[in-house]
């Protein structure tokens, strides 16, 4: 790469930058240098050449930089790397994460639709940034042919540019090109959940993998995440004279040690105590199949919600909150470290409260 210094007018002076010219490419970095544009006294005269002095020195540290691949390009074989390849590489890093891995699996299906397959490194710019978030917001579709929600969105954005951040970790690229591109704002989600007479009618209607509908309703009146059930040992599941049966396990998400009191009926649901290690639900399985088949189980139901594993901790979090219990109990039954987390259910309450008001009308 070549650097050389270059003189332009500007606002009465000569400003002085550099220009970078590497493989057709170019770019410009100014200085913050001046020269008097027609220096009539010696005083004048000195102050240019030792400027120009400054800036020469300045040039010439730009080009040994640049040849040793500090200042803006990188080893020109791993600029050359194929860059989606990279991205499912980090995706499968986390394939030990069901919901997090799916979602890394999600974005990098949009962007393998979205960039040419021989895409590399070199090519991955800010420009290229925007137009893959311009096709997130007004291109890509679900499989069932309609839009992203804006949290899948910022999920997915978010997920790309952390793949920028450790590309820049790894000293593929020098700085993260997606790091002056906005990104998408989280959206208020709809938490749907089951009311407790959708969810005693749930419990009296077979489904079809009997081992899902047990680890739901356990979800259910736990307030258990998936990932958490998923790794449920019977070594976790205790019980004391004070305590009663309770969980004693370590959060997936947050990594935070935990101590859940559960239920007499919760307890129901796991079945014959076996060895310390063994899996609690064991087969539990996360999938588009396994989704459709509890789906499929809510509307036998009588549920017409679009339901999800996670809406049984929503299902918990708010028949907690409808049944009294104050808000700060149940921050802490569902583990959040902050109760303005919490306080997104206490949201849904007060709207369920609003419509049963306004449900009694009278003509006055």
């Amino acid at each position: 790469m070549k650097v050389t210094l270059r003189k332009r007018n500007q606002g009465g002076l000569t400003s002085l930058y550099l220009d970078y010219y590497h493989q057709g490419k170019r770019k410009t970095e100014y200085l913050k240098l001046y020269l008097y544009p027609n220096p009539k006294t010696n005083e004048q005269k000195e102050v240019n050449k030792k400027t120009l002095q400054l800036a020469e020195t300045i040039r010439a540290q730009r080009q040994i930089e640049a040849q040793n691949g500090i200042y803006g390009f990188r080893d020109n074989e791993k600029m050359k790397g194929s860059f989606l390849a990279y991205i499912e590489s980090l995706a499968e890093k986390r394939s030990g994460n069901s919901g997090n891995y799916g979602n890394w699996k999600s974005m990098l299906k949009h962007l393998r639709d979205f960039a040419d397959p021989k895409i590399s490194f070199s090519d991955i710019d800010k420009k290229f940034v925007q137009d893959f978030k311009d096709y997130l917001d007004d291109i890509a579709l679900k499989g069932d042919k309609t839009k992203l929600s804006q949290n899948t969105k910022c999920s997915y954005f978010n997920k790309f540019k952390a793949g920028l951040n450790q590309a820049v970790e790894d000293e593929i690229l020098t700085k993260n090109p997606a790091a002056t591109v906005g990104g998408f704002k989280q959206g208020e989600p709809q938490r749907e959940f089951l009311t407790l007479e959708e969810l005693q009618s749930a419990v009296k209607t077979e489904c079809e993998i009997p081992q899902l509908k047990n680890a739901f309703i356990f979800s259910c009146l736990t307030g258990l995440r998936w990932s958490d059930i998923q790794k449920l040992t019977w070594s976790e599941i205790q019980y004391s004279a004070g305590l009663g049966n309770y969980i004693r396990f370590r959060q997936q998400k947050t990594k935070g040690a935990e101590t859940l009191p559960i239920s007499r009926e919760a307890v129901q649901l796991l079945g014959e105590r076996k060895k310390p290690k063994d899996v609690v639900f064991n087969g539990l399985k996360y999938s588009s199949w396994h989704n459709s088949k509890l789906q499929e189980w809510m509307l036998r139901a009588g549920v017409t919600k679009s339901i999800s594993f996670h809406c049984a901790r929503h299902t918990f979090a708010t028949l907690q909150l409808t049944a009294g219990t104050d808000i700060y109990t149940v921050s802490k039954l569902l583990g959040h470290r902050e109760l303005k987390t919490t306080q997104v259910y206490a949201k849904v309450i007060d709207e369920k409260k609003k419509e049963a008001a306004n449900k009694i009308q009278i003509k006055l």
